[in-house]
């Protein structure tokens, strides 16, 4: 037998999906008594969810106990599998947690950002279609943010070159779940505990009742497009809003579009007549 090959296992390349823990702060306390409201408002969300810790939002000359954080993740279920940073890597590497490298645009070096965030804006915003001009600021809530899918190895930016859009045509019950690696178009009710997921925007031509999660690998320029919003929860790139946080009147169960504006979610009523 080839000494290259085994029928009892393989080592592959590949990627897992995972949500990014951005710490913006070096203040634990205030970062467990924040994770734990947010967990104890919706204790099933993110249960049991795999997670990367972003360490490249901090200064330079700060640090925080990275093995107290994974502790932390741990507490309400959520399981830490390795540590994202760039120059950070020389305390962040001493941790337990292996270190990983994402290739989320939102994290890249300003660099990189500059050279790949205008071509990545200029290809979303083409496609974005003429809304009204009435828009309602959401109180929204930050959730680990994301990418739902980071990589192991560094990677160039990724522009904006669209992967093939799917198209669900079916009611989703609770329980079901969709992921689109482009965007994602849904032409049925999406039900109370559904979960739709996209790395692109979301549109979606019923009620969504459930949750809908657009640029989920980062990708801030994402947009969510419904016809009946009475959602459990909307989220782009991360920024999210539940229902613990009830909708204004005037786009509660309306044509909405939904966007990011300084890490705002913004809803906007779309006017289809």
């Amino acid at each position: 037998m080839s000494p290259k090959k085994s029928p009892f296992f393989e080592l592959r390349s590949g990627s897992v999906d995972t949500l990014m823990f951005v710490v913006k702060t070096t203040d634990l306390d205030a970062m467990r008594a924040e994770l734990t409201r947010r967990f104890e408002a919706t204790p099933e969300f993110f249960a049991n969810d795999v997670v990367a810790i972003d360490v490249r939002r901090l200064a330079g000359d700060e640090r925080v106990p990275l093995d107290e954080i994974a502790q932390l993740l741990d507490s309400v279920r959520m399981h830490p599998v390795g540590v994202v940073a760039n120059a950070e890597q020389a305390w962040a590497g001493q941790s337990r947690l292996p270190l990983l490298e994402a290739r989320d645009r939102r994290g890249a070096t300003a660099k990189q950002a500059d050279e790949g965030g205008a071509a990545a804006d200029t290809a979303t915003n083409a496609a974005a279609p003429a809304t009204a001009s009435t828009t309602t600021s959401a109180d929204e809530n930050t959730a680990a943010p994301t990418a739902v899918q980071p990589t192991p190895a560094a990677e160039p930016v990724r522009l904006a070159t669209s992967p093939q859009t799917m198209v669900v045509d079916k009611p989703l019950r609770s329980g079901q779940r969709i992921y689109a690696k482009g965007d994602l178009v849904v032409l049925g009710l999406v039900s109370y505990g559904a979960e739709v997921i996209a790395e692109g925007n979301i549109h979606i031509y019923a009620p969504l009742r459930g949750r809908a999660l657009a640029g989920v690998q980062g990708n801030h320029d994402a947009r969510i497009f419904c016809t009946c919003l009475e959602p459990e929860l909307i989220s782009i790139a991360g920024i999210y809003r539940t229902t613990e946080n009830p909708l204004p009147a005037d786009v509660l169960g309306k044509p909405v579009q939904i966007w990011l504006e300084d890490e705002k979610l913004m809803i906007e009523p779309l006017r289809l007549t």
